[in-house]
């Protein structure tokens, strides 16, 4: 594990790897709103020592990367897909296995449509269709909308910002499986003490799309392996279902009962998982 800070189209991203440089390379995009730290090192360690060269790295406003003004990014969401790009470049990777959860794997998608050739193969984890696609998607949960409209939280008080963000997190758990609250008090607190300037994260919320490839994801050529919780609240499974449907021959494995994200409980399967395709790395399959 070696943290390293990189420059790409101007601006200074925090990045850090795992594993040996000669092993085939995995990037992984974490979603908006959060830094590298949601891709849990134990998680990456487990890639890592399956022959993989690891890397995550901090979105713009969020960890140690580049810090705009709450309100005043200064950049779209198709500089964070170029962002990913420009990572690779700095580790010096034509093309890498990429993995992305959440609006992530939105980046993702949009990555290995605007630039198939830097894309070995795609896993998309929690997300749904970055493009239109057609299909008629279910809604987030009642839970989830409810808290999204209720919730309040001070963030000019780091306490107040943490109660708000692990609260979130145990909506985003879906309510099946037990939440563990002190591990997720204690990532949400590392993440709020390691930013430069917490507050700005919420420049994610509001960002333009920019312009980015308008292709369908029925153009998209990278093996994909879908990734989805069955009691997903912010994307319902349908949302994978739909992934799987529209870009040619992904596979879909369904996590029973798992929610948003990538849950301690199932770092093992999802590891197992992203190994295998990346492995096959273009004779995806129904798991």
């Amino acid at each position: 594990m070696s943290e390293r800070m990189i420059y790409t189209a101007g601006v200074e991203l925090c990045t850090e790897h795992f594993g040996d440089p000669a092993d085939p390379p995995v990037l992984l995009v974490m979603g908006t709103g959060a830094s590298m730290l949601w891709w849990e090192e134990g998680f990456c360690r487990l890639l890592a020592e399956g022959g993989r060269f690891v890397i995550r790295y901090d979105h713009r406003d969020t960890g140690r990367s580049v810090t705009y003004q709450p309100g005043r990014p200064g950049y779209t969401g198709a500089d964070l897909v170029g962002d990913a790009v420009g990572v690779l470049d700095a580790y010096g990777i034509p093309a890498a296995h990429v993995v992305g959860v959440s609006a992530g794997g939105g980046l993702a998608q949009l990555l290995a449509l605007g630039h198939a050739d830097r894309v070995l193969s795609l896993v998309l984890v929690s997300t749904s269709p970055a493009v239109p696609c057609g299909l008629e998607l279910p809604p987030p949960t009642e839970e989830f909308m409810r808290f999204v409209s209720t919730a309040q939280v001070d963030w000019s008080q780091d306490a107040s910002v943490i109660e708000y963000l692990v609260g979130y997190e145990r909506v985003l758990a879906g309510g099946r499986r037990p939440f563990d609250e002190t591990a997720a008090r204690e990532l949400v607190r590392r993440d709020v003490e390691r930013a430069h300037d917490f507050p700005a994260v919420q420049n994610h919320d509001s960002l333009p799309e920019g312009e980015h490839s308008r292709e369908p994801l029925s153009s998209i050529t990278a093996p994909t392996l879908v990734i989805h919780g069955t009691a997903d609240p912010m994307f319902p499974f349908g949302h994978g279902r739909a992934l799987a449907q529209e870009i040619p021959a992904a596979g879909l494995l369904a996590l029973q009962g798992a929610g948003h994200g990538i849950g301690r409980a199932d770092w093992e399967t999802i590891a197992r998982a992203i190994l295998a395709h990346t492995a096959a790395a273009g004779n995806p399959q129904v798991y």
